[in-house]
């Protein structure tokens, strides 16, 4: 009976805790495409460690599609082809 109770307890689902992150303001006083290319170089690394998570790994498979369809996926808004580029960017040399 103790071996059973230990199993089931094993094999239950428990809801995952989704990592706290504290977010500092941005520096004043940059130019208006500093922060453009800042947030475009964040949303990039965001694409590129969920398509990593889930089984991406050669840039050749990030296709605009596949990058795009991650991006509704995961509740970002879709990226442009600069952005894409960026993506298989981060995909060739993080490997």
């Amino acid at each position: 009976m103790a071996v059973a109770t230990i199993t089931t307890k094993l094999f239950e689902t428990q809801p995952t805790a989704q990592p706290t992150i504290v977010r500092k303001p941005l520096p004043a006083g940059q130019p208006r495409e500093w922060y453009e290319s800042h947030n475009r170089r964040l949303k990039a690394m965001r694409l590129a460690i969920a398509l990593l998570d889930s089984g991406v790994y050669h840039p050749a498979n990030a296709t605009n599609r596949r990058i795009r369809a991650m991006a509704v996926r995961t509740g970002i808004h879709p990226p442009s082809d600069t952005t894409c580029r960026m993506v298989r960017a981060l995909i060739r040399y993080g490997r």
